[in-house]
């Protein structure tokens, strides 16, 4: 199925002062404020967000309130692919931290060690002054 062309719009489907409040809302008032869009609206609304890494986790949140049908119409394969990653998200939701931020992994291999640089410049400059 091809995504309703109103899904590649990069305008957001909902103002900016509601889509703050989703971005803040906890996992408790996310749902009152997902409530208060409809339907169609709303698997826009996640197509929007799943764009954008920043509001990945309110993309897979919103698109879990839709339908497959919702997401299909309005994205598409990309409407498709999120409809099941918003589905395998509350199973994996635990492996990730409590800000549904991935955890930061560091480095345990040693930083590499560069030559220091001969500066021809310095010897240029001695031999004009001496």
């Amino acid at each position: 199925m091809f995504p309703n062309r109103d899904a590649f719009d990069d305008s957001c489907p909902v103002g900016e002062e509601l889509l703050g409040e989703m971005y803040r809302a906890s996992e408790n008032g996310l749902p009152a404020l997902v409530e208060s869009v409809s339907s169609d609206v709303r698997a826009m609304l996640a197509l929007f967000c799943y764009r954008r890494s920043h509001l990945h986790s309110l993309a897979l949140a919103i698109a879990a309130t839709c339908s497959e049908r919702e997401l299909l119409q309005s994205g598409g394969r990309v409407g498709a692919v999120l409809y099941a990653q918003s589905r395998d998200s509350k199973v994996s939701q635990g492996s990730t931290a409590s800000s549904g931020r991935k955890p930061i992994s560091l480095s345990t291999k040693p930083l590499s060690v560069l030559a220091p640089l001969e500066d021809d410049l310095d010897d240029d400059l001695a031999a004009v002054t001496g």
